[in-house]
């Protein structure tokens, strides 16, 4: 059975008003968060990019949900010791309701450091490395690592998960989706892709969950719901690999002159047409996904309308 979250954006929302948002996310039905984990929002527009392990402990605190990233990038800009440090102790604070979602990033955020911003399959590399290492240190063991990419010397951690740590991997290709069957506990992906769900449970994926989520902009104005998703979301629709391989906000903003409002317009639920939300997130469900994240840009409308409208009949 499909379960329905709340997909907080750290891109868009300041930390209060996620914290907020999680609230009332539970408030409204929603049984689950995820949260992105950006350095740089992927526009100015967004305008906001607030470190995801301080967010989630203060959800800890805040809300009873289970919280997922969806997704952090355990190579590059955080060394998957520390990345594995972080998720041991968000577990702990969660209880054991945290799942850690893992990809290759995208140079948006890793490339701060001064890296060189490696070939797809070079990063798939680094990732399937990372996985080993934070499994090797979830288990409380001092270990020591010298691998192709990651090093580490006699650590061990002495904060280690609450009981059994999922780590799911994201995927938007034929390759990732198999490296998710692989090396995954579940596979993460934006869109409901009947041939990429395939890839990941013929590489071991059977028996794993799905996982994946897609924006809405409720309004009773759908024309604005419409200047809303594009205004702020536009990199939703660009093509190919641009999102892993731009660098900035700014060249975001230019590639994304290349989206036109009409693209938003067929491709995000917009306005308060009930049968459209439903439409799209049954998608997900019919695709076989067993988690499905709804996010929402903007607008403050859109809690009450899926607490009385959407949320109920999904689950109905």
């Amino acid at each position: 059975m499909t379960s329905f979250g709340y997909f907080l954006s750290c891109e868009e929302f300041t930390p209060g008003q996620l914290l907020e948002q999680a609230g009332r996310a539970a408030d409204a039905g929603f049984t689950r968060l995820a949260i992105s984990d950006h350095f740089h929002p992927w526009n100015d527009a967004q305008g906001n990019s607030p470190l995801v392990w301080s967010m989630i402990g203060a959800l800890s605190q805040t809300v009873d949900l289970p919280v997922t990233t969806l997704v952090t990038c355990p190579t590059m800009r955080l060394h998957p010791a520390v990345t594995a440090q972080a998720a041991a102790t968000s577990s702990r604070l969660l209880e054991g309701r945290f799942a850690l979602g893992v990809g290759t990033g995208e140079a948006l955020n890793e490339h701060v450091l001064g890296d060189r911003w490696p070939s797809f399959d070079e990063r798939a590399d680094m990732l399937e490395e990372a996985v080993e290492v934070m499994r090797a240190l979830f288990t409380g063991r001092q270990i020591s690592h010298r691998g192709t990419h990651y090093t580490a010397d006699n650590a061990r951690l002495y904060t280690t998960p609450h009981g059994r740590l999922p780590v799911h991997v994201s995927g938007f290709g034929p390759k990732a989706a198999e490296l998710a069957g692989r090396i995954g506990d579940g596979f993460v992906t934006m869109g409901p892709d009947q041939e990429a769900i395939g890839r990941f449970r013929e590489a071991g994926g059977a028996g794993k969950p799905v996982i994946g989520g897609l924006k809405v902009c409720w309004d009773t104005d759908r024309d604005r719901a419409v200047d809303t998703a594009h205004r702020l979301w536009p990199t939703e629709h660009l093509p190919g690999e641009l999102a892993q391989i731009l660098p900035t906000p700014a060249h975001f903003e230019q590639a994304s002159e290349l989206v036109a409002p009409g693209q938003v317009s067929e491709n995000v639920p917009c306005g308060d047409g009930i049968e459209e939300h439903l439409a799209a997130v049954r998608a997900y469900v019919d695709a076989g996904f067993e988690e499905v994240y709804v996010g929402r840009p903007g607008q403050e409308a859109f809690f009450a309308a899926y607490r009385e409208k959407v949320l109920p009949a999904l689950n109905g």
